[in-house]
């Protein structure tokens, strides 16, 4: 029997030791958003609920065909994710997630990897490249974003918020006013932002902003779908990482385009009410790319759901430059 390929496992520090830079980390995120809407296979998220209330996990397998005919070139793999939000009490993360990645032609498992810098890496780059899509056009000043939560989404969009708006002022919004201050700070050493400044409240935060992401916890928040139109600019683009946490569906129904980045998903989560009284997306983003689709006027509307194909695509590209580098713990089989 020939020798099966090594498999390796990737603690959460190896994988942010051979993260991709950001320029890269973009390019993946596009990758998969027009691969979403050619020939990927993505079944929306398998869910079950374990205690204890309020706790899920989500089964997230994804395919991603290649270029090659051989399949040497294709992707595939499974993130596992459970959140039990009272681990915060336990002072441990709420959080916790494993990806299995496969050899595409064999179906041998390659790599085991903490998922957890994964997901926050990825998610920060699709909405990237929304924001570099579809972010309005300014003239004679420096644009303005918001980040409503300063959790780790709030803090792996501080990045990609500057590189993709060079010079952007930055007002942050969290319900603990120290955590908005700190991810202030930080972002005032991150390479493009101009400013960073914490908000007193969510709506002055977002007031004036022409980019505003919302990445608030998703857990028992007081109210939801509170930030309507009459907060934003007519031309704002909003990027509701939190689903429908802050953003209002009054928001994507009025919006001159209002898409997603995976529309099964997105389905299947209003059926489950986490977008409530949403419409139907205008198309994917993938597509919208794919069809050079223009900013429209108005307000837009870009909804990364947190997809498993992205998760497969940066543990793949992450599971080579560990491999290069000789990273990991190569485990017996």
């Amino acid at each position: 029997m020939p020798d099966l390929p090594p498999l390796r496992y990737l603690t959460s520090t190896d994988v942010t030791a051979v993260m991709p830079p950001l320029p890269e980390r973009l390019a993946l995120a596009e990758t998969v958003l027009r691969g979403l809407a050619g020939d990927a296979e993505l079944p929306p998220k398998i869910g079950v609920h374990p205690r204890p209330a309020g706790s899920f996990g989500h089964a997230m397998p994804a395919y991603l065909p290649g270029v090659d005919a051989s399949g040497a070139a294709d992707r595939v793999g499974m993130k596992w994710v459970l959140a039990v939000s009272q681990n915060n009490e336990l002072g441990i993360p709420a959080i916790h997630a494993t990806l299995l990645l496969n050899d595409p032609v064999t179906g041998v498992p390659t790599a085991i990897i903490d998922a957890g810098p994964i997901t926050a890496e990825r998610t920060a780059a699709t909405s990237g490249v929304a924001i570099r899509a579809w972010a309005p056009a300014v003239d004679g000043r420096a644009p303005r974003a918001a980040i409503i939560g300063a959790g780790v989404q709030g803090r792996s969009h501080v990045p990609v918020i500057g590189h993709v708006l060079p010079g952007v002022r930055l007002a942050v919004f969290d319900r603990d006013p120290a955590r908005a201050e700190a991810l202030a700070a930080f972002a005032r050493t991150v390479d493009g932002i101009e400013g960073a400044a914490a908000a007193p409240d969510a709506r002055t935060a977002v007031a004036n902003s022409d980019v505003v992401v919302t990445a608030a916890s998703f857990v028992a928040p007081p109210e939801r779908q509170v930030m309507t139109g009459d907060w934003l600019g007519a031309e704002t683009l909003v990027v509701p990482v939190d689903y429908a946490t802050y953003c209002a569906a009054s928001v994507a129904r009025d919006a001159g385009l209002f898409v997603v980045d995976h529309r099964d998903q997105f389905l299947a989560n209003r059926e489950a009410g986490q977008f409530d009284g949403y419409p139907d997306p205008t198309m994917t983003i993938g597509e919208a790319i794919l069809a050079g689709t223009p900013r429209p006027d108005g307000l837009v509307v870009a909804t990364p759901l947190g997809i498993g194909l992205a998760d497969v695509v940066f543990a793949d590209a992450i599971a080579r430059r560990a491999a290069s580098a000789g990273i990991g713990t190569l485990l017996p089989r």
